[in-house]
C-alpha cells in the first residue's frame, strides 16, 4: 500500500533492487548477444556499465557477480572482468551441481533427460564415428569387462559414455550430458548396483551400444542406450527412499 500511495501522490519510486540487477543482467547478454562484447574480450569497469545503463554500482556489480557465476563472465585477478570463450561446457556446468545434489524423484527426472540425450548421442555417433574413437570406446569396454574393481568400472563407464558423446559431435550435447553424468551421480547408482549384482547386466548393455556403433546403426544404437539408461531408471525408481 505505501508504494501504492507514493506513486499516487507523483512520489518518485525506485524500482525493486532486484528487477534493477536483472535488467543490467539481460542488458549485458544483449551486448553479448549482438556483438558489442566479443567472447574473450575485456568488460568495461563496473562505473562505466553502471553510468551507461543507467543504473547504480552496487546493482551493476550484483549483475556481473551472477553472470561470473553462471560462467558468462570470468574475473581476471589484476586485470578486470572477461566475457568467456562461451564454449558449452564453461555455460553448462551447473547441471553437474543439480545432479550432484538431487534427491528422490528429482534423481528419476535427471535419468528421463540423460536417456533421451544419451539414446540420441549414440545415433549420432552411429553414423559420425570415425575409427580412432571406435577404439577408444572399444578399449574401454575391454577395461570394464576385465576388472570386478567398482572403481575401475566406474570410471571406464564415465570414459565409455563420454567418447560416445564426443563422437556424436555435438559439443552442446555432450557439455549437458557431461553433468547429468557426474561422477557423485553415477557413484551413487552404481553402489547400489552393486549390491545387487548387476554388473553383469550393465556390461551387456554396454557391449550392445558398441555393436550397434560398430555397425553404423543409428537406430539399433539408439535403441541400446534408451535400453540402458531406462534399466537404471527403472532401478532407481524403486530406490527413492534411499536416494
Amino acid at each position: 500500500m505505501e508504494h501504492v500511495d507514493q506513486v499516487a501522490q507523483g512520489e518518485q519510486v525506485s524500482p525493486p533492487k532486484g528487477t534493477v540487477t536483472q535488467r543490467a543482467i539481460e542488458e549485458v547478454k544483449a551486448m553479448i548477444a549482438e556483438g558489442r562484447l566479443e567472447p574473450g574480450q575485456r568488460l568495461p569497469t563496473e562505473r562505466e556499465l553502471a553510468a551507461r545503463l543507467g543504473i547504480s554500482r552496487s546493482s551493476m556489480r550484483e549483475a556481473i557477480r551472477a553472470l561470473t557465476v553462471i560462467g558468462v563472465l570470468q574475473a581476471r585477478h589484476g586485470s578486470g572482468i572477461y566475457v568467456t570463450q562461451l564454449e558449452a561446457g564453461d555455460l553448462l556446468e551447473t547441471f553437474g551441481v543439480v545432479a550432484d545434489l538431487s534427491r528422490g524423484p528429482r534423481l528419476v527426472e535427471l535419468l528421463e533427460v540423460r536417456r533421451v540425450l544419451e539414446s540420441t548421442a549414440a545415433a549420432l555417433a552411429a553414423a559420425r564415428i570415425t575409427e580412432d574413437q571406435l577404439a577408444e570406446v572399444e578399449g574401454h569396454l575391454i577395461a570394464m569387462n576385465a576388472t570386478d574393481d567398482p572403481e575401475e568400472i566406474l570410471a571406464h563407464d564415465l570414459a565409455f559414455h563420454r567418447a560416445i558423446a564426443t563422437a556424436a559431435g555435438n559439443d552442446t550435447m555432450a557439455a549437458i550430458l557431461e553433468g547429468l553424468s557426474s561422477r557423485t551421480f553415477r557413484a551413487r547408482v552404481w553402489r547400489g548396483y552393486q549390491e545387487e549384482g548387476a554388473f553383469e547386466r550393465t556390461r551387456r548393455e554396454h557391449d550392445r551400444i558398441h555393436t550397434a556403433l560398430r555397425s553404423r546403426d543409428p537406430e539399433a544404437a539408439r535403441a541400446a542406450a534408451a535400453a540402458h539408461v531406462g534399466e537404471v531408471e527403472q532401478w532407481l525408481r524403486t530406490q527413492l527412499k534411499s536416494l
